[in-house]
């Protein structure tokens, strides 16, 4: 291994192929500090030729290969299991923006780009780059389209598939792939944009992107409505695409008890309603019209959802400054579980049709199980995202608790399947899910999957153990 390690500083910088403890922790820590693997080394690669140089070393000694971005993913994709036999590919080193066309309305990028740089490069222009994430400055485009992100805006916009036309990739076995098109129609055979979004690394590096740009909205309002149960949240949805179209952007629903958790753990945050509701929905337009006519659809929104006894309350924000404070109560609510004590995640999806049913069932299920459990229920509701998390009884230490955490991952995805959903809307599978989705994909299916995964990466050096 010393020849591989003095051949990979050769190619990419001594300085940059880091082998101490000390170095290499903070890229073999995963976000949620659950879990800590060995490396090789971290190799830090400056441009996509030294991607494809680290790569092409990498088979040669049969090293294998975990593409990291920012390190922010939640099912153990990013980092490394315990043999040391890997190397970390750290991307962070890749972010210039390569290209801007404002005609063409799209922005190539590298992969090690910052989220939040990206969105600030195309509000300079006067676009808007559409994915937002409570890790957006820290995550990074590559790690965004290896693992096909939402966030809160794919209501409108969609996921990062659809916000991305082409790829630079350096294959599993160091060539490079120039895929940057910036074309919205290309119908030259297979798409292989598509099978490298969402394989979390596993079939080869995203090194760049194009990707899509907006109009910055010329109006945006948001609001903040109390509601008696789920049923009446998608009641709401519905009535808010019919009366609002394309102006509705986001949709987010959050419980009680989320919102109790936010003002326990940030009690600076806003204190929207001066009575309690048992579920919310924190609504937002956004369009090309004037302020005024945006904040007239939204008022006769409401006004009909309150005369058919859909809604028992709402707030609108009436600044840019009560926007964002209200905003910030959705963004807190993971931070706020954390603080309370460690708690079992699960990012599923369903039909938005389906949802109260399986939250109803769920909560059923869990009580009978594990009476006085707490279940934090929150989510992009608009496309069908909920995070159901659930938390330790008061009287009940977390650590003891979290010991329960198969048998209550196979209760409530159980209960997803049922409904025709998936255990994993945004996050990915990683390590975290690989064993689990067996009971869920057909073999027919699973072993489509293997078949792409050899064809591509034949030597599986490729984030190996993560997705199948």
């Amino acid at each position: 291994m010393n020849q591989f390690l003095i051949l990979c500083k050769q190619a990419i910088g001594a300085e940059f192929v880091l082998t101490d403890e000390v170095d290499t922790l903070p890229f073999v820590t995963d976000w949620r500090q659950r879990a800590v693997g060995k490396t090789l080394a971290v190799l830090k690669p400056g441009s996509s030729n030294e991607v494809a140089q680290l790569v092409k070393l990498c088979v040669q000694f049969s090293i294998s290969i975990v593409p990291q971005g920012g390190n922010t993913g939640l099912v153990l994709g990013s980092i490394p299991d315990q043999s040391g036999k890997a190397v970390v590919l750290s991307l962070k080193r890749l972010n210039r923006i390569r290209n801007l066309d404002t005609a063409n309305n799209t922005m190539t990028v590298d992969a090690g780009c910052l989220l939040a740089h990206v969105q600030a490069a195309a509000q300079q222009l006067d676009r808007l780059f559409p994915l937002s994430l409570a890790s957006e400055g820290s995550c990074t485009i590559g790690g965004n389209l290896s693992t096909n992100a939402g966030g809160t805006a794919v209501l409108r916009y969609g996921n990062a598939r659809e916000l991305c036309l082409g790829l630079e990739v350096v294959t599993a076995d160091g060539e490079i792939w120039d895929g940057l098109r910036a074309l919205r129609k290309d119908n030259t055979g297979y798409d292989l944009r598509d099978l490298f979004i969402g394989a979390e690394g596993t079939l080869g590096v995203i090194t760049a992107a194009v990707i899509k740009l907006f109009p910055q909205p010329k109006s945006q309002l948001t609001a903040f409505a109390a509601l008696k149960n789920p049923e009446a949240a998608i009641a709401l949805l519905a009535l808010a695409r019919e009366h609002c179209g394309a102006m509705l952007t986001g949709f987010e629903l959050m419980s009680d008890y989320c919102l109790q958790l936010v003002k326990k753990h940030f009690p600076q945050s806003p204190v929207i309603f001066s009575s309690e509701y048992p579920q919310y929905v924190l609504l937002e337009l956004s369009g090309h019209d004037t302020e005024a006519s945006t904040a007239e659809t939204l008022e006769k929104l409401f006004a009909l959802a309150i005369e058919r006894g859909i809604v028992l309350d709402v707030v609108v924000a009436n600044s840019l400054a009560q926007s964002q404070s209200i905003w910030q109560v959705r963004e807190n609510i993971s931070a706020a579980q954390a603080a309370e004590g460690k708690n079992i995640k699960h990012d599923i999806s369903l039909p938005a049709s389906h949802i109260a049913a399986f939250i109803s069932e769920t909560d059923a299920l869990l009580s009978q199980a594990y009476p006085h459990c707490r279940t934090v229920t929150f989510g992009h509701l608009g496309d069908g995202n909920l995070h159901y998390n659930v938390s330790a009884p008061e009287n009940t230490k977390d650590t003891v608790f979290i010991l329960e955490q198969g048998k209550i991952n196979q209760l409530v995805h159980d209960n997803v399947h049922r409904h025709n959903g998936s255990i994993s809307a945004e996050h990915g599978l990683g390590a975290l899910k690989k064993e689990e989705i067996l009971r869920y994909k057909s073999p027919l299916e699973i072993q489509m999957m293997r078949s792409i995964k050899n064809a591509l990466d034949p030597q599986q050096i490729m984030n190996p153990g993560k997705v199948i």
